[in-house]
């Protein structure tokens, strides 16, 4: 999905949903631009709710059609829908292979799925959106270990950030999924509840 200046993109919807925006320069700008929200006056609900959904998609950087898809199937098929949505959303292939450490964003994670780097189980998958499931073994294919996405991994990877669910190492760049993904709130730039509510009107 081809996605517009994220300096912007970011600075319209009011957080830095993107790696290259979380930098001390977008946080000063936000905090200038603060006065300037406090004049415009309180926001209508589905203003709020938009925004939502737009961070939502564009820190998973998927389409309207895709995440339309996903609320639909959570809504359709859990109890707890935002939990089912939060849950198909870091089951993405893409998501997996950034919150490992392999890549630096979502969008070259992206790359590297669709150009045959990655590996799921022995077989080499180019789907971005596929789903990933506990136990599922994740790697680099054994011929791509030296492209330039992957030069200053080992200097570069940062193993804390790795989320429980996942296990990850870096000496054979192979990782598990160790469970189903957990949902932290507290790691959320968006609220999955006033997303649901946009797609419920």
């Amino acid at each position: 999905m081809k996605i517009g200046p994220k300096f912007k993109i970011a600075k319209r919807l009011g957080a830095p949903i993107f790696p290259k925006t979380q930098t001390a320069k977008f946080a000063l700008s936000e905090a200038k631009a603060g006065r300037l929200k406090k004049r415009r006056g309180n926001m209508s609900d589905y203003n709020r709710q938009l925004i939502e959904k737009q961070k939502m998609r564009f820190t998973y950087g998927i389409s309207e059609k895709h995440l339309r898809r996903y609320v639909d199937e959570a809504i359709a098929k859990s109890q707890q829908p935002i939990a089912h949505l939060m849950e198909r959303l870091e089951s993405r292939l893409d998501n997996v292979v950034f919150r490992m450490g392999i890549a630096k964003s979502r969008q070259q994670s992206r790359q590297m799925v669709s150009h045959g780097h990655v590996v799921v189980n022995g077989k080499k998958i180019t789907s971005p959106s596929h789903k990933v499931r506990p136990n599922d073994q994740i790697s680099i294919r054994e011929g791509s270990k030296q492209i330039g996405l992957l030069t200053n991994i080992t200097e570069e990877h940062a193993p804390q950030a790795v989320p429980g669910w996942l296990k990850f190492d870096l000496k054979s760049m192979t990782g598990t999924v160790a469970s189903a993904p957990a949902h932290d709130p507290t790691e959320s730039m968006f609220d999955p509840e006033q997303v649901l509510e946009y797609y419920s009107r």
